[in-house]
Order: structure tokens, then C-alpha cells, then sequence
């Protein structure tokens, strides 16, 4: 049977597939090297035709609901608010007959590779999904959903896919000097008959992802674009009423929007003129910061610190209140922000974990912002008012379902590259570990905090040590970057270059940079300590704390390589627009999302 969204559950709840996701380890998965009997018996599934001509099966009476595949990892909300956005009805997949007997489905995998083929093999939705697409229905995947067509993948591997495509996924070669995973917007290489890609244009889309797959002799027919990064790799796929796509439509703004409104309408007329855009490659991201807190009475509020400091310098000495989480994000989206960060400053702690304040901002947000949600603080183990025990891998699996598409991991990642950089060992225990094991490091961010601290040598402590632009104040010509945990209050002994070499090696996807000394000064980003960390890791570092003006922005993305620039009080105090930003990066000759 197949179940309204109201009221029923994902297939994955069937299966309990919030605890056989988290306990998951590649020991289990299915391998190339160990066939079995789960996997699918067809010998030439990969090797089927489509007639050249054919139609869309759709009835009257189901033209308004999709049937959707979540089998139980990541942000899958975000895809559901935006086919709600569109008009459609959601019907979620229970069995493997719902699948057989789907009139359009969609498959938005997230998360890792294995996982996700351990969870299709074991529930029968692996043959199911072949039996539909080899039936030429209409169908849909989206990032993991276009990889696990293929035949195999290395990721945590090698592990047999559902070879519908030619072909392996693999992993980008940061050899040849990219940063790894590959995230934010680029542009693509639209070819003929790509369909539900018409209205893309010269745009970019978002992407987020560690594999990819090559094109080759063998799966060219199915190609329908390519994206560059470091090489060229599969985009989109299409034959017939199947599509894939290794973007996140959803995550991509309008054009996104459109991309899928032409999936569920396949026989919408061409555009005449496609969406305009001059998009060539990868363009860096501005993003918007919200600092959410409860103010002294009790109301959820964005606030900004100087140096930290929240409160205002004033006899009440009140938290700083620049507006409402939700509506501030919905402002932001509308004004061109590439991603919007939420950083939860206040310790939410008596809550039990599904009514915790930042859950219900993050699911009021996704519901009408289709750009990447990142959602930070609290990220960690705790123990509510009532005794209930929750895990990291639990808190970050609610934001996940919640609407976020990554989480950012503060003082939890001190301490565990503490422990790292001690003992050499990856214990697979830190909240770090756990999430990137499960949901791949293109989802985990790890937040660095630090404040410069002047020296006389280098030699004076065991951290690495730079020559700084700007001497100290008693003419210090050296520094170097301590890290700090509970919101810059407590200074730690390991530096911001060991930390940032420890947590890539621990599962980081992503590097958000911030500088104390630079928090609220509105004098531009620490230029030294941005092109220390980026110039040091094979992960994409984000820049944060300092913008004061548009030229800030093109400053870090000149002298460094940084590849997004984040800010926060010059957008809630309307000093700079988001839009103003963007039109200056333009001019410099630097490529940005318009």
C-alpha cells in the first residue's frame, strides 16, 4: 500500500531506519567482492533500450501527488517542502509494491553510499526500483539517488549498486588541486533532449558531494549534462521518463524550483528564452550568518556579538535583537544569500530533543528557503530535564529531518582533535566521526574559534607560528591562532592550524573560519589567518568575522582560497545589502551566483 503523508511514515520507519543507519559500519555492507543474495539476480539490467518515442503514465485522478523513496537519511524535508511548494501531494513509499505501482517517483538520496544500498537490498526496494526504471516510469533521483543507479562505487567500498548505468563512482582527485567534497554552485553543460533541464540557461545549481561518475563510451546515451570540477563528470542522466540528477534541484533556488516542476510536468511547452545567468564555473558563496538566542524574556531573536559580546552596552544591558530567525531567512533567501547558517548560541538543554527552539526554526525555514540551511551549536550529547539520554548522532539525524543539509560542530571537535593530535588514533567515537561516517563529511562543518595571540620567534610555542601583516601592540611581528570552546570563552591548547589538519582527518566536510579578534569590527576578514588554513586543508573554508563592506568581501576571495565568505551584522543592520555584495564580486571579475 502506499500512505498519505499525514498519516503515515516512510518506508524507512518500517524498518527502523533511524537505528540501522546510525549503527552502520562498511563492515556490513554489500560488497563487490561478496555477492549475495539480496542483490539483484538480472545479469544484463544495464544493458536494456528505450523506444526513442515514448509518454508519460500518469492517471487524471494522480496528476497532483508524487510518490517519494526516503529511506531514511538526511535532510529529505527540503525536497517535500518544495514539491508542497509546487502544488503536488506527497504519498511515501512503504513496500516494495508502492514503488511498482508509483505513477512518478522520486528518490532524493542523501547521505553515503553503502548505507543507502544495505537499506534498498534489505527492504526490497533495490529490485523494485530496477523492475520501475527498466519499465521506462518516470522517475526521478536526485545526488546518491543518480550514484546508486550506477554499477559500483569506492565509496566505503567497493559496493555494487543497482547497475542500471555503465560505469563507478568515484571519488574527485584532489591531486590535482581541488578541494574536497565539492560544494556550492556551478554551472552546467546542458545537451540535447535533457528535458526537465530546459529552463536552466547559463545558471548555476547546488551541488554537495564527495562522488561523482565519469562519462565514458559505455554510458554516453545517458547523459544528458556534465559539470567541471577538476574533470568533467555526470550531471544528469536521462532516457525516456528516467532522470537523475547529481545536483539538488531543490536546494537551487527558482531554477532549481523549475527543474522539478518540469519533471512533474513533462509536457510543459519549451521556453522560449531560458532564465538568464552567465554561469562558467564553480562561483563563491556569500552567506548569510543568523546568532540565535532567547533574549531575557524568553522570545527566540538573531543577535550579533561584538568580540562575542552579545549584550548591549547599555544600563538594561539587554541582548542585541535584530529580528526574527524565520523571517530574517526568508528575507535573505529573496536577496540572493547562497546559503543561510544558523548558529544556535543558547544551551537548550531542558528541552526534549523534538521541541527543541532551533528544530522549529529550521522547519518553518525549509519550508519556503530552497538554498542550503546549515544549523551549528549543540551538537553533541546531552541529557534533557525529564533524564532522557540523546546522542550527537541522534541531535544531528533531528536538524537533518528537520530541514538542515549540514551541521556545523563546534567545542565537540576541540576537544576530539585534542585527543587526535595526542594519541594519532581515530577512536570512530567523536560526534565528528559518527556523523561523517553516516552521512558523508560533505554534511559536517566544523566551526573554529579562534584568537590571535603575538609572539616574539616562532620557536615560542609548539603551534605553527606566522609572520602577521599587522605587527602587535608591542611590535610583535609573529602570531599565532588558539583556538577557544563555550563561545570564545575558554582558550585551548591546540592551535587553529592543527585543529584544522586534525578535523579534515577526522571527517570534516567543510571549514567555517571565524576570528575573534575580527568579530564585529566591520575592518575586513583576518586575510592571514584565512590563507594559513585555506592554503593548508583539501577541504572548502569559509571565511567569517570582519565583512564592513562589499570590498571585503572581493579581498578574501583574491588573497586567499577561501571559497565562500560569510557574514551577519552588515545584513541585519541593512548596511550592505546581500545583492550589493554580489554586484561588486561581479565587477572584480569574480564569479558569484546571480
Amino acid at each position: 500500500m502506499i500512505a498519505m503523508e499525514a498519516t503515515a511514515a516512510p518506508f524507512s520507519s518500517v524498518i527502523s531506519s533511524r537505528q540501522n543507519l546510525s549503527s552502520y559500519s562498511p563492515s556490513s555492507s554489500i560488497r563487490v567482492s561478496s555477492p549475495t543474495s539480496l542483490f539483484l539476480s538480472r545479469k544484463n539490467l544495464g544493458k536494456f533500450k528505450y523506444p526513442r518515442s515514448l509518454s508519460v503514465r500518469a492517471s487524471s485522478s494522480s496528476d497532483s501527488v508524487v510518490t517519494l523513496l526516503d529511506y531514511g537519511a538526511g535532510n529529505v524535508r527540503s525536497i517535500r517542502n518544495a514539491l508542497r511548494h509546487l502544488g503536488f501531494t506527497i504519498k511515501d513509499v512503504q513496500t516494495p509494491g508502492d514503488i511498482l505501482n508509483a505513477d512518478r517517483l522520486i528518490f532524493p538520496g542523501v547521505g553515503a553510499f553503502a548505507p543507502a544500498m544495505d537499506v534498498l537490498n534489505k527492504t526490497g526496494m533495490a529490485e523494485a526500483l530496477c523492475t520501475y526504471i527498466e519499465n521506462d516510469r518516470p522517475f526521478l533521483g536526485i545526488c546518491l539517488g543518480l550514484q546508486l543507479l550506477f554499477e559500483s562505487s569506492e565509496e566505503n567500498g567497493p559496493v555494487k549498486g543497482l547497475g542500471l548505468i555503465p560505469g563507478i563512482v568515484g571519488r574527485f582527485d584532489s591531486s590535482a588541486g581541488i578541494r574536497v567534497p565539492h560544494i556550492g554552485w556551478n554551472a552546467l553543460q546542458v545537451g540535447k533532449d535533457s528535458e526537465i533541464l530546459d529552463d536552466v540557461g547559463n545558471r548555476h545549481v547546488y551541488f554537495v558531494h564527495s562522488y561523482r561518475a565519469i562519462p565514458s563510451n559505455e554510458n554516453k546515451e545517458w547523459i544528458s549534462s556534465t559539470c567541471n570540477y577538476g574533470d568533467s563528470f555526470i550531471s544528469s542522466i536521462r532516457r525516456g521518463n528516467v532522470h537523475a540528477v547529481q545536483f539538488h534541484p531543490e536546494k537551487s533556488g527558482e531554477v532549481g524550483l523549475s527543474v522539478l516542476n518540469r519533471f512533474l510536468h513533462p509536457n510543459l511547452p519549451a521556453t522560449k528564452k531560458p532564465m538568464e545567468g552567465k554561469a562558467s564555473k564553480l562561483a563563491k558563496r556569500v552567506i548569510a550568518c543568523l546568532d540565535v538566542r532567547s533574549n531575557d524574556k524568553g522570545d527566540l531573536v538573531v543577535t550579533k556579538g561584538d568580540q562575542y559580546d552579545v549584550r548591549e552596552q547599555s544600563n538594561e544591558n539587554e541582548v542585541r535583537n535584530l529580528g526574527k530567525p524565520v523571517d530574517l531567512a526568508g528575507q535573505y533567501y529573496k536577496d540572493g544569500a547562497d546559503e543561510i547558517s544558523f548558529l544556535n548560541i543558547t544551551g537548550f538543554r531542558d528541552f526534549p530533543l523534538g521541541d527543541l527552539p532551533m528544530i522549529q526554526v529550521l522547519r518553518h525555514t525549509s519550508k519556503n528557503v530552497f538554498v542550503p540551511l546549515t544549523v551549528g551549536g549543540g551538537i553533541r550529547d546531552f541529557t534533557d530535564a525529564s533524564g532522557r539520554y540523546y546522542s550527537s548522532l541522534e541531535v544531528a539525524a533531528e536538524y537533518f529531518r528537520s530541514g538542515a543539509d549540514k551541521i556545523s560542530i563546534g567545542s565537540d571537535a576541540v576537544y576530539a582533535a585534542e585527543e587526535f593530535v595526542k594519541s594519532g588514533v581515530k577512536t570512530g567515537n567523536s560526534s565528528l566521526e559518527q556523523i561523517s561516517r553516516v552521512y558523508g563529511n560533505q554534511a559536517v562543518v566544523v566551526s573554529i574559534d579562534p584568537r590571535r595571540v603575538y609572539v616574539n620567534h616562532p620557536d615560542d610555542v609548539p603551534y605553527k607560528v606566522i609572520r602577521v601583516t599587522n605587527p602587535g601592540p608591542n611590535g610583535e611581528e609573529y602570531a599565532w591562532y588558539q583556538c577557544t570552546v563555550s563561545g570564545g570563552r575558554e582558550g585551548r591548547p591546540i592551535g587553529a592550524y592543527e585543529l584544522a589538519k586534525a578535523v579534515e582527518e577526522l571527517g570534516a566536510g567543510e571549514i567555517l573560519l571565524n576570528c575573534i579578534d575580527c568579530d564585529g569590527q566591520g575592518k575586513g576578514f583576518d586575510i592571514d589567518l584565512v590563507k594559513l588554513i585555506s592554503d593548508s586543508v583539501g577541504i572548502p573554508v569559509i571565511a567569517s568575522s570582519g565583512a564592513g563592506t562589499p570590498g571585503h568581501f572581493s579581498e578574501v576571495f583574491e588573497k586567499t582560497n577561501a571559497f565562500a565568505a560569510l557574514a551577519a551584522g552588515i545584513f541585519h543592520r541593512k548596511e550592505v545589502p546581500i545583492q550589493a555584495v554580489k554586484e561588486h564580486l561581479q565587477e572584480e571579475g569574480i564569479e558569484v551566483r546571480i
